[in-house]
């Protein structure tokens, strides 16, 4: 069971004021909430867990540094709106003080 001095420690963090009446309304809806989790909790299902063949799921392939030869990257950078030497120039975004 929640307390109200819980209630308003919660509400301290969330930085929120409650009155009397919403402390006394929170513990009430939320030892509800913690009861219907206690519920869940102790559920039993019983579910086949077997893979369904085509299914979709998750392919991984490992990451591989590759290089790119100079005429892809010459393309690569002929591309690009601006650029300095062998790299992209882009707008500063970051203010020196």
């Amino acid at each position: 069971m929640i307390t109200v001095k819980e209630i308003e420690k919660l509400a301290q963090l969330a930085r929120i004021k409650l009155g009397d009446d919403e402390k006394k309304s929170l513990t009430k809806e939320i030892d509800s909430i913690l009861a219907y989790v206690d519920q869940i909790k102790k559920a039993t299902v019983d579910v086949d867990y077997t893979p369904i063949p085509g299914a979709v799921h998750n392919v991984f392939r490992s990451d591989v540094a590759r290089t790119v030869s100079v005429e892809g990257r010459e393309a690569l950078l002929n591309e690009a709106p601006d650029r300095e030497g062998e790299f992209v120039a882009v707008k500063k975004i970051i203010a020196q003080e």
